[in-house]
C-alpha cells in the first residue's frame, strides 16, 4: 500500500479553513469557511497492489484502501475491527455482489446492508468511527443531517441508540416515499429526531448549511454532519469502485462506472478511485428530470431550476454540493476560484465555469439525464429481457448507461436502493410488487415519531437546542 511516512492532511474547497487530520475532518463536516473537505494529495496505489486485492474479502479491500486516509488516527488493528464490525450488518457475504445483465453490462448492488440502500456502505462505518472518536475524546456531538430519501434511514440505523451522539434527521415533508419515509420515522430510540420541512431537500440542505456556518452556535451545539459532504463518507465509497473493478478484470482492464447521481457524493467517490491509480474508463453521470449536472456538463453553465417530483425521490436535487469538491479539482485546487463561483451562486443564482475546467471534467465525466418515461420504460424492460427488477434510481443509471456503453469495456451502473423500497413504482412499470425482505417488513408496521416544522431557520434551531444533550457552556 501507499507510502505514509507524509500522512495525508485535509484542505478545505474554499481555502481559508485550517487543514486538519482525518478524525478531526470527520468531526468537522463542513469546512469552517464554508468549504468542503479534500485531501491534500491523493494516495496512490501500484497496479501491481490493485491486482493483488483480487479474491480478498471486502472488508479486507476495505480495510487497504481506507488506511491512507487514515494515517495514524486509528491504529491499524483497530481500524480493521471497526471495518469487519461495520460490513458484518450486510445480508450479503460480498457485501456488493456484481450481477450481469447483458454483456459487459453489469449491475453492482450496494442495498445489502440494513437500510436495502447504498448509504448503509458508509454509514455503518461513519457511526463506528465517530463513537470511537467522540468517545476517546470524552465528547458529545450533535449530528444533524438532511435526506433526499436514504441517507436518514441509513443515518438512523447506524447512529441509533449511541451515547456520545444526538442525531437530527430533516427530510422534505411529503417528498420521500412512505418507505423511505417509515424506515426514519418508526426509530424511537432517545437520541433520534425526524424533522419533516414544509420545502424540498435543497431547502432542508440550506439549513443545515446554514446551521454549520453559524460558528458560535455550531461550536456551542458540537456540531457534526453525516451527510457526503463529509469526508468520510466519500472514503468509503470508494471502496465498492476497487473491488468491482477488480472482479471485472482491473488493473489490466478498463471499467467504466454508470452512477444515478444526486449530491454528487457517490460518483465523486469514483473520481477519486481514478486519481488512486484505479483504470477507470468513463464516470456517467445519470441523472433524472432534474438535470442540472447534465445541463452543467454539456454547457459549462451551473444554474438551478425548481426541483420536480419524480419515482427517484433522492436524486429530487438541483444544488448538488459534492460538485464543489470537482470544481476545486478542475480549478487545478484554486480555492479562491471556487469561492468566487460559489459568491456568484449565492448573488445570481448561477455560474459559468471556465473551458478548461469544463474540459478538464469531460475528460472522465459524461453525464445522460433519463425522463419518467424512460425510467419506467427500463425498469419493465430490464425485467422482461432479464429477470432482474431494479429500483427506479438504478433504472436512470441502466438508462444511461445503455446509451453511452462500449461493446469492449465492462459498464457497471451502481445500484443505488432495493426495489421494495419504491414497490409502487415497480408494480407500475412490471405488473408486480417487488418482494419485501424480512428486515423491512418489521420495520415498517412500527409507529412513527416525527415532527413537521416550517422552512425557517429560527424554527430549526430552537427545536435542536431544545432537545440536544450536546450543548457545550461557553468558556470562560
Amino acid at each position: 500500500m501507499p507510502d505514509q511516512t507524509n500522512e495525508i492532511r485535509y484542505v478545505s474547497t474554499r481555502g481559508t479553513a485550517p487543514s486538519l487530520g482525518f478524525e478531526d475532518v470527520m468531526l468537522t463536516g463542513l469546512a469552517r469557511d464554508g468549504g468542503l473537505y479534500v485531501p491534500d494529495a491523493w494516495p496512490r496505489i501500484a497496479p501491481s497492489e490493485i491486482g493483488a486485492l483480487s479474491g480478498l474479502s471486502y472488508a479486507e479491500v476495505a480495510t487497504r484502501i481506507m488506511k491512507p486516509y487514515i494515517g495514524s488516527d486509528i491504529p491499524e488493528s483497530e481500524f480493521e475491527g471497526l471495518v469487519e464490525a461495520a460490513y458484518a450488518t450486510f445480508s450479503h457475504s460480498a457485501v456488493a455482489p456484481l450481477v450481469e445483465l447483458a454483456p459487459n453490462q453489469w449491475v453492482l448492488e450496494l442495498f445489502h446492508g440494513p437500510t436495502l440502500a447504498f448509504k448503509d456502505v458508509a454509514m455503518q462505518l461513519l457511526a463506528r468511527l465517530m463513537d470511537r472518536a467522540l468517545t476517546k475524546r470524552g465528547r458529545r456531538a450533535t449530528i444533524v443531517g438532511a435526506t433526499s430519501g436514504d441517507t436518514g434511514g441509513a443515518a438512523i440505523e447506524a447512529f441509533a441508540g449511541l451515547k456520545a451522539i444526538e442525531i437530527f434527521i430533516l427530510h422534505p415533508h411529503g417528498r420521500v416515499s412512505d418507505v423511505q419515509r417509515r424506515q426514519m420515522t418508526s426509530c424511537d430510540a432517545e437520541n433520534v429526531h425526524n424533522i419533516a420541512v414544509e420545502g424540498t431537500f435543497d431547502d432542508c440542505q440550506a439549513l443545515v448549511k446554514a446551521l454549520f456556518n453559524d460558528l458560535e452556535r455550531r461550536d456551542r451545539l458540537s456540531l457534526a454532519g453525516v451527510n457526503s459532504i463529509n469526508w468520510a463518507r466519500i472514503m468509503a465509497q470508494t471502496v465498492y469502485y476497487f473491488t468491482s473493478a477488480v472482479a471485472l478484470g482491473a488493473p489490466e482492464r478498463t471499467v467504466s462506472f454508470c452512477v444515478p447521481t444526486g449530491n454528487f457524493g457517490d460518483v465523486f467517490a469514483g473520481y477519486a478511485a481514478s486519481r488512486m491509480g484505479l483504470p477507470v474508463g468513463r464516470l456517467v453521470i445519470a441523472t433524472n428530470t432534474n438535470d442540472i449536472l447534465a445541463r452543467t456538463l454539456k454547457t459549462g453553465r451551473y444554474e438551478p431550476k425548481d426541483v420536480v417530483a419524480t419515482s427517484s425521490p433522492s436524486m429530487d436535487i438541483q444544488v448538488s454540493s459534492n460538485f464543489e469538491r470537482l470544481i476545486f479539482e478542475a480549478a487545478g485546487r484554486d480555492g479562491d476560484r471556487v469561492c468566487t463561483l460559489m459568491k456568484a451562486l449565492a448573488d445570481d443564482g448561477n455560474f459559468t465555469l471556465a473551458e478548461s475546467e469544463l474540459t478538464a471534467m469531460s475528460d472522465l465525466f459524461l453525464s445522460e439525464a433519463v425522463n419518467e418515461k424512460d425510467v419506467g420504460e427500463t425498469i419493465g424492460s430490464v425485467a422482461r429481457e432479464t429477470g432482474y427488477v431494479c429500483d427506479p434510481h438504478t433504472a436512470v443509471g441502466i438508462a444511461a448507461a445503455r446509451r453511452v456503453a462500449r461493446r469492449e469495456e465492462p459498464m457497471v451502473t451502481l445500484a443505488t436502493a432495493h426495489p421494495a423500497k419504491f414497490p409502487d413504482a415497480v408494480a407500475a412499470a412490471t405488473g408486480s410488487s417487488p418482494g419485501m425482505p424480512e428486515r423491512l417488513q418489521q420495520r415498517l408496521g412500527a409507529e412513527e415519531h416525527y415532527d413537521v416544522i416550517a422552512n425557517d431557520y429560527d424554527t430549526l434551531t430552537e427545536f435542536i437546542e431544545s432537545r440536544t444533550r450536546a450543548i457545550q457552556e461557553p468558556a470562560t
